[in-house]
């Protein structure tokens, strides 16, 4: 079975608390924290006091996603924020195996993101080191995209390299997902899916149950 996870970056941050809860009461367990700086993404979100903020109010995991350049500046900070796993861009750090490999060492799980153009041959040496793959499935960075469905043919390579070499991670997908596609994206192998504006756009309890009702 496949687990949703809201991103935070579709809440209504005048109401972050509550919509944190109001998704725990209906059963996720995983919150999706997406970081951006304006630089490796055009788009500025959010970063280190807002997490460290909700991580008071919110035991859910949270997953947090940088889609910032060198990320290896930071990692002491998102730990100390409270982030339980810490996703890199593969296109935006140099020293990747070492990045990864302090992550662990701060005790979070570590994961590498890659995006659309990026292909599963050029991560393989990493495979063996993280404990997430995080498949975009849109360009990051911009929202109201529609998912690139040719990215899940990458949730499937993924999925058969893991069971091949008898690694553990989780495959993930982000972008542009709604009602229609995330069977499709189920399907394919993805153990986590992200989701933004399906899940807080309208009656959030709703949202969060039908789509739920898809992954499971």
């Amino acid at each position: 079975m496949s687990e949703l996870a809201p991103s935070i970056l579709s809440a209504d941050f005048n109401r972050l608390g509550e919509q944190l809860k109001l998704i725990k009461d209906e059963g996720i367990k995983i919150v999706h924290v997406d970081v951006m700086d304006g630089m490796f993404v055009p788009s500025i979100s959010f970063g280190m006091p807002v997490i460290k903020s909700i991580r008071k109010e919110s035991d859910l995991e949270f997953d947090v996603h940088l889609m910032i350049q060198k990320p290896e500046r930071y990692i002491k900070e998102f730990y100390e924020s409270g982030a339980d796993n810490l996703l890199i861009h593969y296109e935006a750090c140099d020293k990747l195996d070492k990045t990864l490999n302090k992550i662990k060492d701060y005790g979070m799980k570590a994961g590498l993101v890659i995006n659309p153009e990026t292909k599963v041959c050029d991560i393989m040496q990493y495979l063996g080191l993280v404990d997430i793959v995080l498949v975009m499935t849109v360009h990051p960075g911009f929202g109201g995209q529609s998912m690139l469905e040719n990215c899940l043919d990458k949730v499937n390579e993924l999925a058969i390299y893991r069971d091949t070499h008898a690694l553990g991670y989780r495959i993930e997908i982000d972008g542009g997902v709604n009602k229609e596609n995330i069977k499709t994206a189920v399907d394919a192998g993805t153990d986590v899916v992200v989701a933004g504006t399906a899940v807080f756009s309208g009656d959030i309890k709703t949202n969060v149950e039908e789509l739920k009702a898809l992954v499971s």
